[in-house]
């Protein structure tokens, strides 16, 4: 194992029947997505100025991997097309360069393939596959969709939430923890705030 390799303390969280061990130098399943201040998940809601755009693309720098649903991969796609075709506004470009190049996994059951080069289809369970990440030492794991998040915080699998919450009320749309049935204590372990108002919100489980 090479000495640079970081240490991670052991964990047991119990959560409903889950029992899951955090391992030393196990990857980390991190959430992270935008939200509105009224807890709605709405890529049309939120304020994506140059600085939450950097904020992003550093993000994904450090990831190993990106995790999604079909329908938040088929709107990531976006990203492909713009890096393919660049606008001129150097954020949006350099955060589509960034997203075409980090590797994503697409959990999906009408999905027979996907066409980006950077993608691939899962190949086991969500449950199955992030734990094969979690024993594999290396950079953070991010989830990028809202029903993969709610599925894994009911495994017990998601070791830290980065909620990035936008000074904006939608009054509607998709709540990023429908359908959870059980109630989590969160631990805040620290906060960024951004010029334009929106503001990251850093959670572990309480321990």
């Amino acid at each position: 194992m090479p000495e640079n390799m970081p240490m991670r303390t052991i964990k047991v969280l119990d959560i409903g029947q889950k029992t899951i061990i955090t391992k030393r130098n196990m990857a980390r399943i991190i959430a992270a997505i935008n939200m509105t201040i009224d807890g709605y998940c709405d890529h049309t809601a939120g304020i994506p100025d140059d600085e939450i755009h950097q904020y992003y693309a550093d993000l994904l720098s450090s990831a190993d991997a990106v995790l999604y649903g079909r329908v938040t991969y088929q709107l990531m796609e976006f990203w492909r097309d713009l890096a393919a075709n660049p606008s001129g506004d150097k954020t949006m470009d350099d955060f589509a360069a960034v997203m075409d190049r980090t590797p994503k996994i697409v959990f999906s059951h009408t999905l027979e393939n996907v066409d980006w080069k950077s993608a691939r289809l899962a190949d086991g369970s969500l449950e199955s596959v992030v734990l094969a990440l979690k024993e594999t030492p290396g950079k953070d794991i991010f989830i990028g969709s809202p029903s993969l998040i709610v599925a894994l915080t009911k495994l017990g699998l998601i070791d830290e939430y980065q909620l990035c919450v936008h000074p904006v009320i939608a009054g509607g749309g998709l709540p990023l923890f429908k359908n959870m049935t059980e109630s989590l204590i969160l631990q805040l372990i620290k906060t960024k705030s951004f010029k334009g108002g929106a503001v990251v919100l850093y959670y572990e489980l309480q321990e």
